[in-house]
């Protein structure tokens, strides 16, 4: 009998791309469900209160608004396996078309908050483990629990009253910008936006680090290494920060799919041309292709972020590399 030669890292990773994928599957029919109950008639929403009836019946079979709810369910499956993605009610639009310059400036906000404040949240996570029980330690933790008390468009609008309102007015309050404008091209619009989404990670991704690092600092392989003369710089960075990486990885991982949502409101606060405007603006035309669309990518974003934190952690970890167990 033919033994299995794939190791246990590689059937994790298969096993968590199967579950993904039918993660995705399964929140698409809830996607599906919960627009189709939304209140009001597509058709008319199309083509407004004084369509005939004709015309009404005419756009409802092309969007099989006359067909069961499992057959429209399946008609918009093959059309996403196409890569069609519907036409917007309200302009006519492609969804892809209306959708795809708002991916990109979000993209832009989530990297720019990624890139510092993932670095940053670390870096203090670190520095407080390695003064625990001190005053800077005891300063930087209670600062990390009031801003994960803080929901996020309390953060921003805090933002805009100090740096472009009532102390000072040094940048713009809101981040809008015109069709077909860069928002690279207008950089200080990008600052009170990002700076909220850093603030907002902050907090988990500092507590993660410094929990995890108090507990290598604390265990006995550390111990051990002290015992051996190593350096205080060498111990942090070659044998406690590797060991620390892994949960704070799932953390990062769960804290950008929180981001995937999150930036709705900060995108509302600010009047930025992002998905989560997006999202705001089809929701209240009840433009449903444009809505299912949104919500299937930020879905599919939360499910594909949440893999590969499961794979990078085991990547990262020879424990879980030779086991093959899904972190914890």
């Amino acid at each position: 009998m033919p033994k299995n030669t794939a190791s246990p890292a590689v059937t994790f990773i298969l096993r968590r791309l199967g579950l993904g994928v039918l993660t995705l599957f399964l929140v698409s029919a809830i996607i599906f469900a919960a627009t189709e109950v939304l209140p009001g008639d597509a058709a008319r929403v199309a083509l407004g209160r004084a369509a005939n009836v004709a015309s009404l019946a005419a756009l409802r079979e092309t969007l099989h608004l006359n067909q069961s709810v499992p057959l429209q369910y399946w008609y918009w499956l093959v059309d996403l396996g196409r890569g069609s993605f519907g036409t917007s009610l309200v302009n006519g639009h492609p969804v892809s078309v209306l959708v795809a310059p708002r991916i990109a400036n979000t993209a832009v906000l989530m990297a720019i908050a990624g890139l510092i404040g993932v670095p940053l949240a670390s870096t203090f996570g670190i520095f407080a483990a390695l003064r625990q029980g001190r005053r800077v330690d005891a300063v930087l933790s209670v600062a990390a629990f009031v801003l994960a008390a803080l929901p996020e468009f309390i953060i921003g609008i805090g933002l805009i009253l100090i740096f472009a309102t009532l102390v000072w007015r040094w940048l713009p309050p809101v981040s809008m910008v015109p069709p077909g404008i860069s928002v690279l091209s207008r950089p200080r619009i990008l600052v009170l936006p990002s700076l909220t989404l850093i603030l907002v990670i902050f907090p988990y991704i500092f507590r993660m680090m410094r929990a995890t690092m108090i507990d290598v600092l604390d265990s006995d392989y550390m111990e051990m290494a002290r015992l051996k003369g190593l350096s205080g710089l060498r111990l942090i960075l070659a044998h406690a920060m590797p060991n620390a990486v892994a949960p704070t990885l799932q953390v990062v991982a769960l804290t950008f799919a929180y981001l995937a949502g999150g930036t709705v409101m900060v995108e509302y606060v600010f009047g930025y041309a992002g998905l989560g405007q997006g999202l705001m603006n089809a929701i209240e035309a009840r433009d449903i292709p444009v809505i299912q669309f949104i919500v299937l990518l930020l879905a599919g974003f939360y499910v594909l972020l949440n893999i590969v934190a499961d794979i990078a952690a085991v990547l990262v970890t020879p424990k879980l590399r030779t086991s093959g167990r899904r972190p914890a």
